[in-house]
């Protein structure tokens, strides 16, 4: 079944684009904010992340265990985090 595994590789790197601007971008966008307002915007965007992440992992579950199915999302968090760092928060890696 590799098919499932690209499949669910997929939602899981799209689940984690949005924990990753849940996650810090109200620490550029929102800076100014109360940070009540900067945790219900990324409430907001935490659940559309869960809509991807669980079906990603369910979907990956049929075709690895649950160590190799986060070690990928580690992996993944990896690639999708240090881009993110340089291109969108504009900072250097130390």
């Amino acid at each position: 079944m590799p098919g499932a595994f690209w499949q669910a590789a997929g939602l899981l790197v799209l689940s984690n684009i949005f924990m990753t601007f849940a996650g810090y971008a109200h620490l550029k966008e929102l800076n100014h904010r109360p940070w009540y307002l900067a945790a219900f915007v990324s409430w907001g965007i935490a659940l559309v992340e869960y809509l991807f992440q669980v079906p990603g992992n369910r979907i990956g579950y049929t075709v690895m265990s649950l160590p190799q199915l986060k070690i990928l999302q580690e992996v993944i968090t990896l690639l999708m985090f240090v881009p993110f760092v340089v291109l969108y928060m504009r900072q250097g890696l130390k």
